[in-house]
């Protein structure tokens, strides 16, 4: 190992050392590309089927289910650059962003993987050549830690690699923590894969503060963290035990933004060369020299997180992946806000991200337009959403009590209206008011452990190693029946040699026609059967790891394992399904040619009655957009295209035009579904032998079901038919209740409306009338007061506007007046409108008039000075309260 280290050094001396961002991301995946890696791309930064993790935060998440056997792959090297996102995290707190040297939402994993290959000897030589050989790190400043009881990799690095002791450390269990709860044993889960780890630290020099690793002052920033090595190399059970896997594997994880600060020669990664291109560019936007501003960081992370997020595609939403995204944006708004921007800036500095990480994530490219749209657009809600904030925080200034403004309110005004707490301490201090701080922290601690929560694996990782090495192989694309083998029977998630008559649980079988749900499509049902009269009723298939689970309930007899049976799928309900499957395929296609290629697939319901299709988009579709894509997919469907069915290699298949859908996971061989030229996708699914077959399509609704994400639904075939011909009989019997045919309906109903609008003016001037035609009976109710003129009237009959129209008219002719008038509907609540006129009220307010009338009546109001309204719910104190009105009058004049 010495040699090749010597020779990687030598390779290092004789050209220059790899130190940009750039060069550091090829540097290392050349390097285990020679060492017989697979170099895989980049996953998206929302992991693929994945429930249990927010974000993708390490290297290891796209090959979690590789990890836990749960899913094989061609080789077992691999090699990756993986984008990263931690938002709330340990360590990772958003708040921390900006203002030190290695926080960050953001930021790219360097790793390499062995799934059951080599183990700690090479990851460890590697390590150290890569380190000191083709980077050509002095040994001296590189220090390395095991855990306690690790001698296996202690020997490794001090006999074989031959660290200096010196620079060598072991590191235990936290103090008072359970065992293995150390930062030198990982764990992906309180049960599951887990094992001791090794990390290499490098000495930034006697310049920083800060001890070396396993010193009371470790955590300063002069020994820093740069790859940590995990030897997954047990199982931890349930009762905490841990077992050895019978193939141990390899977990590495290097932060490049740490690697590239160590070979620029700087100490902040804030310094590096990527973050000093979009800190010049956000200088440039606000007009600023001193490129040393927390703000200018702030906002150099946040819009590395925010695009690949909407390039991933996150929206911007209230809960979620959006609510993290639509965080982040309004933190750099507000950092932009402080140093003077006041107009959507942020969205401008995707180009200069695609500038400095285009070439490393062509995704990036592709999607600039998408991600500047939706920054700016959201930047701009944040400007109408910060008024609202303001309008919410006066309405609540307004109920305060004392001088201090709760940390419950400045938390919610802060999480929910993205309210900046800077600006409500400005606004406090105008007002003469303090911030509860201590409780905001309290608020946002409770938030902070909320998204620890969120982001663990919570997963029973346990409960699929019943399965080991059980598959069912699937031949549900040639035939609807097929004879089988019995492999096991699970019932209350256990395994059982018997399901009894009236059992309910899982059937898994060595063959199958039945599809698991997957990709959207809902899985199979039908029925199994054995001699002897066995009768299991399937209900729904799903997949477990490599085998089939039919679920359902024994209706006859009973099931054994090693038992033949024969196993049918329902032929309607697949037929059905296939329909709308293929439908979905065309309705996709449709979508991206009407309304553009943003229109990214974000969920879908293939079932045997509908098909639900959710998709990218930040505006409700017009109806002439609808009919659009219904006219296009139906004339696919006339077209009558055959539809074809082919493996490829996933990269071949991706090249020529497959679709690959968001959130999917592929394996190197894929399925391509072709339906004539006008779509090709990546789809496991179930589908018809040509486009005519689905007969017809028909969307029933669309709608909003977050932001920028839309949802059809939508019917086919006999559905369709089905849904036309009730929406014929619904026409046919509003003609008939117009008195007109079926064509004639949409004029009937367009006379209809046109009278009921003629009468509902004439019913208001009618009102108009009474209420000005009651002035002889109103003028003698008219009382003065202190030589104002009091009118506290009933006028029955009125509605809102009229009450308004008549107080206005009173107060015109009585001059120096008060009007109060009343009125009380056939359903018993009460309206009243007051009126004082302009020369009475410095002492008389009609808000506060109008309010002691309804309470009288139980109700209450307000307004301005001079006319307010009001309402109550006890008309039968309303000639009470009016009788009130003169003396409340008096009361106020005397005053």
């Amino acid at each position: 190992m010495s040699a090749e280290a010597g020779g990687g050094a030598a390779r290092a001396a004789a050209g220059r050392r790899p130190t940009s961002s750039a060069e550091l991301r090829r540097a290392f995946l050349d390097f285990f590309r020679e060492r017989g890696h697979e170099i895989v791309p980049s996953s998206p930064l929302v992991p693929a089927n994945d429930p249990t993790l927010l974000f993708t935060n390490a290297g290891m998440v796209q090959f979690k289910d590789v990890f836990l056997g749960l899913e094989r792959r061609p080789y077992t090297r691999a090699a990756s650059c993986q984008r990263c996102l931690r938002a709330g995290g340990k360590h990772n707190d958003l708040e921390n962003v900006g203002y030190t040297a290695r926080h960050h939402t953001f930021f790219e994993m360097l790793g390499n993987f062995s799934f059951g290959d080599y183990f700690k000897r090479e990851a460890i030589a590697w390590a150290w050549e890569f380190l000191t050989g083709v980077l050509g790190l002095d040994p001296q400043r590189l220090w390395v830690t095991v855990y306690e009881d690790d001698d296996e990799a202690a020997r490794i690095w001090l006999e074989e690699v031959g660290v200096d002791p010196a620079r060598f450390r072991r590191i235990g269990d936290k103090p008072g923590a359970p065992r293995h709860e150390s930062d030198n044993f990982w764990s992906m889960g309180d049960t599951g894969p887990c094992g001791p780890c090794s990390e290499i630290f490098y000495d930034h020099g006697p310049g920083l503060p800060g001890g070396p690793p396993g010193s009371p002052d470790a955590d300063g920033d002069r020994y820093v963290e740069i790859w940590n090595l995990v030897f997954m190399q047990y199982n931890r059970q349930p009762d905490g035990t841990l077992e050895p896997l019978p193939r141990p594997s390899v977990d590495t994880g290097m932060g490049l933004e740490r690697l590239a600060a160590v070979m620029q020669g700087v100490h902040s990664n804030y310094d590096t060369d990527i973050f000093r291109h979009l800190i010049a560019a956000a200088a440039r936007l606000a007009g600023v020299e001193d490129t040393g501003s927390s703000s200018l960081r702030v906002i150099a992370d946040h819009i590395r997180a925010s695009a690949f997020l909407v390039v991933d595609g996150v929206v911007p939403s209230n809960e979620g992946r959006g609510y993290v995204l639509r965080r982040i944006i309004r933190r750099a708004a507000r950092h932009g806000h402080k140093l003077g921007l006041r107009e959507p800036f942020l969205w401008r500095l995707v180009d200069p991200l695609v500038e400095i990480m285009g070439e490393a994530y062509p995704e990036l490219a592709a999607g600039r337009e998408r991600a500047e749209r939706t920054i700016r657009r959201e930047e701009e809600r944040f400007a109408e959403t910060l008024e609202q904030g303001l309008r919410i925080l006066d309405q609540e200034l307004a109920r305060l009590e004392g001088r201090t403004i709760p940390g419950e309110l400045v938390f919610r005004l802060y999480d929910t209206y993205g309210f900046p707490t800077d600006l409500l301490r400005d606004v406090a201090l105008e007002r003469g008011l303090e911030l509860d701080l201590a409780g905001f922290e309290r608020e946002m601690a409770r938030q902070r452990e909320r998204a620890r929560a969120a982001s663990r694996f919570e997963a029973d990782y346990a409960a699929p190693a019943a399965l080991e090495g059980c598959t069912s192989e699937f031949v549900g694309y040639e035939r609807l029946e097929e004879e089988a083998t019995v492999l096991r029977l699970l019932r209350d998630g256990r395994e059982v040699e018997r399901l009894g008559l009236g059992e309910e649980g899982a059937v898994i079988l060595d063959r199958t026609p039945f599809y698991a749900e997957s990709g959207g499509q809902v899985g199979d049902r039908g029925w199994i059967t054995a001699d002897g009269g066995a009768e299991f009723e399937v209900r729904d298939t799903q997949r477990l790891g490599g085998a089939h689970a039919h679920l359902g309930v024994v209706r006859a007899g009973a099931l054994a394992v090693g038992q033949r049976v024969t196993a049918r799928v329902d032929e309607a309900a697949r037929r059905a399904t296939a329909l709308n499957h293929t439908a979905t395929h065309l309705l996709h296609a449709a979508l991206r040619r009407v309304l553009g290629p943003h229109v990214q697939q974000k969920g879908s319901l293939v079932a045997p009655d509908r098909l639900r299709f959710d998709f990218s988009h930040d505006a409700p579709l017009t109806r002439e957009q609808i009919e659009a894509v219904e006219r296009l997919v139906n004339e696919q469907i006339r077209r009558n295209a055959e539809v074809r069915a082919e493996v490829r290699p996933y990269e071949e298949a991706v090249a020529a035009g497959a679709m690959a859908l968001f959130g999917e996971k592929y394996g190197d061989e894929v399925r391509v579904l072709s339906i004539g030229d006008f779509s090709v996708e990546l789809c496991g699914g179930t589908h018809v032998r040509r486009a005519g077959d689905i007969g017809l399509f028909k969307i029933v609704s669309e709608s909003g079901v977050a932001a920028g994400v839309r949802r059809i639904e939508a019917v086919t075939g006999e559905r369709a038919l089905r849904w036309v011909e009730e929406n014929e009989e619904r026409l046919q019997r509003v003609a008939e209740l117009l008195r007109g045919r079926p064509e004639e309906a949409d004029e009937k109903l367009r006379q209809l409306l046109e009278r009921q609008r003629r009468l509902e003016r004439e019913l208001e001037r009618l009102r108009q009338k009474l209420a000005s035609g009651a002035g002889a009976d109103l003028a003698s109710q008219a009382v003065e007061v202190e030589g104002v003129k009091v009118l506290a009237a009933r006028l029955d009959g009125a509605d809102a506007k009229a009450l308004r129209s008549a107080v206005d008219q009173w107060k015109a002719r009585l001059g120096r007046a008060v009007v109060v008038l009343g009125t009380a509907g056939e359903d018993g609540k009460v309206r009243l409108a007051a009126g004082v006129t302009d020369d009475l009220t410095d002492r008389l307010k009609a808000g506060e008039l109008v309010n002691e009338v309804a309470a009288r009546v139980g109700g209450r109001g307000g307004g301005r000075a001079d006319f307010a309204q009001a309402g109550g719910t006890d008309a039968a104190r309303l000639d009470e309260a009016l009788a009130a009105v003169p003396g409340l009058v008096r009361e106020r004049l005397a005053g």
